[in-house]
């Protein structure tokens, strides 16, 4: 079985879990909380009194600025009280990249008027990807939307961003040295707190649709 094929497996193993627990979760509370994630083993964790929050899953993702795809500068402070999806992808891709642009546009078709959800796409190719070269692709591949941000930068920096962070690569993570070529098919949902509630398979439409609910989910209950 290929590395994606395994991973993919594994994704659905612990979508299991979580539909699992939510469902018996849901016979004792009246709102279907989403779980965070405070590692990069992807166990879900459930917390129901937000006192305990800040101890219990104390990883948020970090500090960062970048340029996005007009030239400006974009980072965290820019998603602080905003729910936000985050995926990796290079502009010259012809394998998953097209595939995960193309549904991250289905995300985008419900959310681009809802300035409190947004979703940022760093390049994992940067040194070629310049804001111009993001800007055309955008405009190429996209429905253009003001809450969608293509991102850039250093190399280093948006690696150990996705890796440590954002835990893109789940369980290699953090084994993987910093040069090695970085290429995922995670897609990441970020609540309000930077932390990350969600784990999903962008090249795959049925986990689009997860997404979607989770979105609404997370916006309705803003915890």
């Amino acid at each position: 079985m290929g590395c994606l094929a395994l991973k993919t497996v594994k994704m659905f193993q612990k979508r299991f879990l979580t539909c699992s627990l939510l469902f018996i979760l849901s016979c004792n509370s009246p709102t279907n909380q989403l779980p965070y994630y405070n590692s990069p083993d992807f166990n879900p964790v459930f917390i129901k009194n937000t006192a305990l929050l800040e101890k219990a899953i104390p990883h948020k993702i970090e500090d960062f600025s970048f340029t996005d795809n007009n030239g400006n500068s974009f980072g965290s402070k820019n998603l602080r009280g905003k729910i936000h999806v985050a995926n990796f992808i290079f502009t010259s891709c012809t394998h998953i990249c097209p595939k995960m642009t193309t549904n991250m546009v289905e995300v985008e078709k419900k959310f681009q008027n809802n300035p409190n959800v947004n979703l940022v796409s760093f390049t994992v190719t940067p040194w070629l990807d310049s804001p111009e070269v993001l800007n055309r692709y955008k405009k190429e591949f996209t429905l253009n939307s003001e809450n969608w941000h293509f991102l850039t930068g250093d190399k280093n920096k948006i690696y150990s961003l996705a890796r440590k962070s954002y835990f893109a690569e789940e369980e290699i993570g953090f084994t993987k040295d910093s040069t090695d070529f970085l290429h995922t098919e995670h897609f990441l949902l970020v609540d309000k707190s930077l932390r990350i509630r969600g784990i999903y398979n962008g090249t795959l439409g049925l986990e689009m649709e997860q997404l979607i609910e989770d979105i609404y989910e997370l916006n309705k209950n803003n915890f």
